[in-house]
């Protein structure tokens, strides 16, 4: 694998990190402004639509210059809004910081999915993307619980400002080692936006919604579940959540090895495995041991899905993946969205804290249904061609010499 993918990773590390240290800082960040512990949860929730709404106006604007130089641009909207975080005098300004950072996270992932595809040949796509996001999955193994453990001891400002300098050596390390790949000829916004025609496109974006979303509906709701049904106390839920991130780290190299070799078997296995192990969850919950390992499978068979869904964009909005490939990150951000407000809903109605693993159950299994109509589909699009393939040299006119 090239150098350059270690700068990629290095980004993908530090946005991570930013992204999720935010839940284990905020009674810290409310007590400072003097907010309500939901009121500062909009820094999570205005990160999360930052991220949908930032990836395809950043990429549009982006389509004028190299991806190498965009990609540096993102990373200096990443370090400015988590420096605006770290020395913000009110709630407001830090919410403006966050929103800030969050506009380079959806474009970065995307861009540096189509960068990190063109640095490797045909068959190590797959592998070269899950090398990108596997920063992102060990943030929440190594960065999102020293962050959290340095906010609390030495202030979540300190925090906010680590992650800027985490900004600063990614930044450096693209200009140094991403090498400056001409920008495709021919390429213009109506060409990204003619991908959305494509249903297949479409299809692996409302996999993307769904089957992370099935993760999220659960994980959300994690420390409560792990409290109060479990019976953890509250120091192991960081520990908890390590766990997951190693499945997270497993489950994303394990994605990107297979999707490679057969992505829609790959999708069906993790997929189908994700629906179970959720619907078992609300049983496993009950009991510590189980409930740790079923922490570990959620990652790992929720990331494995990651890879293949990316690479299944790129392939089909071939020619034109840029704006694609990022609006498929943000919609990993709306389906986290969907499912931490569809598991609130649930436990609001008293069903308890498991029932979101029962949401996250059906949004698994009806992501698994549309592969596998997406694969009816492209079976029944390539027969006719095949049809008249094998048909033409029969209908062809013996050529007549001269």
């Amino acid at each position: 694998m090239p150098l350059a993918l270690l700068a990629l990773a290095i980004g993908a590390f530090g946005i991570g990190t930013t992204e999720f240290v935010i839940m284990g800082l905020l009674p810290e960040v409310a007590g400072d402004f003097g907010v309500s512990i939901p009121t500062a949860g909009l820094l999570v929730t205005g990160y999360a639509l930052g991220v949908v709404l930032g990836a395809p106006l950043m990429t549009v604007l982006g389509t004028r210059i190299s991806r190498k130089r965009m990609l540096m641009i993102l990373m200096g909207l990443f370090i400015a809004g988590n420096l605006l975080s770290a020395v913000a005098p009110a709630f407001g300004v830090m919410l403006a910081g966050r929103v800030v950072a969050s506009l380079a996270h959806g474009a970065f992932f995307g861009i540096g999915s189509v960068v990190a595809a063109e640095l490797v040949a045909p068959e190590k796509k797959a592998g070269a993307i899950a090398m990108m996001f596997t920063g992102l999955t060990v943030a929440n193994v190594v960065g999102v619980p020293l962050g959290t453990l340095v906010g609390q001891t030495l202030g979540w400002r300190i925090t906010f400002a680590i992650v800027a300098g985490l900004g600063v050596i990614g930044l450096v390390g693209i200009a140094k080692l991403v090498p400056d790949l001409p920008k495709p000829q021919g390429v213009r916004l109506r060409h990204e936006l003619a991908a959305f025609r494509n249903v297949q496109v479409l299809l692996a974006m409302a996999m993307t919604i769904l089957g992370f979303g099935g993760v999220f509906a659960a994980v959300t709701y994690l420390a409560p579940m792990m409290t109060d049904v479990a019976g953890y106390a509250d120091s192991s839920v960081t520990w908890l959540l390590v766990l997951f991130g190693l499945g997270m780290v497993a489950g994303n190299l394990i994605g990107g090895k297979f999707a490679d070799r057969s992505l829609m078997p790959l999708l069906y296995i993790s997929l189908s495995g994700l629906a179970v192990v959720l619907a078992l969850f609300t049983f496993t919950a009950h009991n510590k041991i189980a409930a740790a390992v079923t922490i570990a499978l959620i990652g790992a068979l929720g990331f494995a899905t990651v890879p293949p869904l990316q690479k299944r964009v790129l392939d089909q909005a071939s020619g034109a993946p840029t704006l694609a490939s990022a609006v498929n990150i943000g919609a990993f951000n709306l389906g986290n969205a969907l499912s931490a407000w569809l598991g609130g809903l649930v436990i609001s109605a008293g069903l308890g804290y498991t029932a979101p693993n029962w949401v996250g159950a059906v949004l698994a299994g009806s992501a698994l249904v549309l592969a596998v109509l997406s694969a009816v589909l492209e079976r029944r699009s390539a027969t006719p061609s095949l049809v008249v393939a094998g048909a033409a040299p029969l209908e062809q006119p013996t050529p007549v010499h001269h």
